[in-house]
């Protein structure tokens, strides 16, 4: 049995079995937040099959799941993309389990996928975010993210945000 209060922090296949838990508990709080009422089971089965994140593996993306002893305790996406001809990385996914948060976990997650992308030679890191999700704005700005004008469409995104690395 782990020790309770051991964080760890992994990177993980997008189809594997703690990726897809980490994922059904990301939308569980997400999409309940958004839709003020739980989601069932089919939603979220509907959401990963049609949003399979198949990009979030080397080499267009990363995927990691992290634990507190052994419960999952949240997630990070980092993908790939192409911006202006560079290279960019795109957070996503971004979550924090309800009892792991104020442990420093978010700052914990951002790092390992800001050092992952510096690895790769990418300089600069994007990503957008619902407004609703006050606190994830806060912890983006605290760690050196800042608002930009949008660069996509999504229809549930309100804040674009950026950060270059240096």
């Amino acid at each position: 049995m782990a020790d309770p209060d051991t964080l760890v922090v992994a990177a993980v296949q997008p189809a594997s079995a703690p990726a897809r838990q980490a994922l059904r508990d990301y939308y569980h709080d997400i999409g309940g937040r958004y839709y003020d009422r739980p989601m069932t089971e089919a939603e979220i089965d509907d959401i990963l099959t049609e949003d399979a994140d198949e990009d979030l593996q080397p080499p267009t993306g990363w995927f990691w799941v992290a634990t507190l002893g052994d419960r999952l305790a949240g997630c990070i996406g980092l993908r790939y993309v192409t911006e202006d001809g560079a290279r960019v990385g795109e957070l996503t996914r971004v979550y924090v389990a309800g009892t792991a948060r104020r442990r420093g976990l978010g700052v914990r997650l951002l790092t390992v996928a800001e050092e992952q992308a510096r690895a790769d030679g990418v300089t600069s890191l994007r990503l957008d975010v619902r407004t609703d999700l006050v606190e994830a704005r806060a912890l983006y700005t605290r760690h050196g993210f800042h608002e930009v004008p949008a660069f996509n469409d999504n229809p549930y995104a309100g804040h674009w945000f950026r950060k270059t690395l240096r």
